[in-house]
């Protein structure tokens, strides 16, 4: 799966869980704050990733990941 895939994917499944606006989901949106999700909605996230990709981040990959597309990043290097 390329990067495009699993960006439009996720990008998709954000929209649809957690009810963003898929507008307002961009490579450089934060996470936390221009996505408006909090601490616990990054645990759903996660098992979200999982179900989605496969992919078993850690609460480290998590933390680093504050933007959209660093995210998709760390996703792609793991798949």
């Amino acid at each position: 799966m390329d990067i495009g895939e699993i960006e439009q994917r996720l990008r998709i499944r954000l929209s649809e869980e957690f009810e963003i606006d898929i507008d307002l989901i961009k490579p450089d949106a934060v996470i936390l704050s221009d996505l408006g999700l909090d601490s616990l909605d990054i645990v759903d996230l996660a098992v979200l990733i999982d179900r989605l990709f496969g992919v078993k981040l850690t609460r480290e990959e998590m933390v680093s990941a504050n933007t959209f597309g660093k995210l998709v990043s760390i996703i792609s290097s793991k798949t």
